[in-house]
C-alpha cells in the first residue's frame, strides 16, 4: 500500500510540473480564456482533460507501445499531429497579424471570432490527443515509473489521478484569466498572445518534422 501512494504522489509531482511547462496545452487554455467565454475555456480544459486521460489508458494497457513500435502507424500519427498543430499555429499567427495591422491603422481590433463550447472542447482535446511529444512522454513516464505487477485498482487510482490534476489546473486557469477585468486588461495583448500561441504551436511542429527528418537521414 506504501509503495501504491509513492507511485501515485510521483506521478502527481511530475504531471503537475508538467503541466505548468509552457506548451501548446497552456497556450490555447490562455488564448481561449482571454478571448473568449468562460463556458468556451472550461470545456478546452475539460477536452484537454479527457485527452490526457486517454493517454494514461492507452499507456497503461500497451496501446501506446504498440503505435510506438511500429514505424509506419508511429509515423502516421506524427504527420497528423504535426499537420493539426501546424495549422492551429498558423491560424494563430493570422489572427495575431491581422489584429495588429487594424490597430496599427488605428481602427479598433476586429472582435475575436466565438466559438461555442463544444469548438472549444474539440480544440482542447485534439490539441494534446494529436501531439506526438505527448504520446512519448506518457510512455516514458510509465514504462519508468510503473512495473507489470500494477494492479488494475492502482491503474484506476492513475487514470483519475491525471484526469483530476489535468482538469482542476487548466479548469483553474480557465476560471482566472475568463474574468471580465482580467479579460479587458488582455484586450490589449490579444495580438501578442495569438502570436505566441501561434509561434508555440509552430516551433512544436518543426522539432517533430525536424525529428522525423533525421530518422531517415
Amino acid at each position: 500500500m506504501e509503495l501504491q501512494y509513492q507511485l501515485l504522489l510521483s506521478l502527481a509531482v511530475i504531471h503537475t510540473v508538467a503541466l505548468a511547462s509552457p506548451g501548446p496545452d497552456f497556450a490555447l487554455v490562455v488564448k481561449l480564456s482571454t478571448q473568449e467565454q468562460r463556458s468556451t475555456a472550461l470545456a478546452c480544459a475539460l477536452g484537454l482533460a479527457m485527452a490526457i486521460t486517454l493517454h494514461t489508458l492507452f499507456s497503461l494497457t500497451g496501446v501506446s507501445l504498440i503505435i510506438k513500435s511500429s514505424p509506419n502507424l508511429y509515423l502516421l500519427v506524427q504527420l497528423i499531429g504535426a499537420s493539426y498543430l501546424a495549422w492551429m499555429g498558423f491560424g494563430a499567427i493570422k489572427a495575431g497579424l491581422s489584429q495588429w495591422k487594424m490597430r496599427q491603422q488605428l481602427r479598433e481590433s476586429a472582435p475575436a471570432k466565438n466559438i461555442n463550447r463544444l469548438q472549444g472542447f474539440i480544440q482542447g482535446f485534439s490539441t494534446n490527443l494529436l501531439n506526438p511529444k505527448a504520446l512519448v512522454f506518457f510512455i516514458t513516464l510509465f514504462s519508468t515509473l510503473i512495473s507489470p505487477e500494477i494492479n488494475l485498482e492502482t491503474k484506476a487510482a492513475i487514470t483519475l489521478l491525471m484526469f483530476s490534476l489535468s482538469l482542476i489546473w487548466f479548469s483553474f486557469i480557465a476560471l482566472v484569466l475568463s474574468k471580465p477585468a482580467v479579460q479587458l486588461k488582455m484586450q490589449r495583448a490579444t495580438p501578442a498572445i495569438n502570436l505566441i500561441t501561434g509561434l508555440l504551436f509552430i516551433s512544436v511542429t518543426i522539432f517533430i518534422v525536424t525529428k522525423l527528418i533525421s530518422e531517415f537521414i
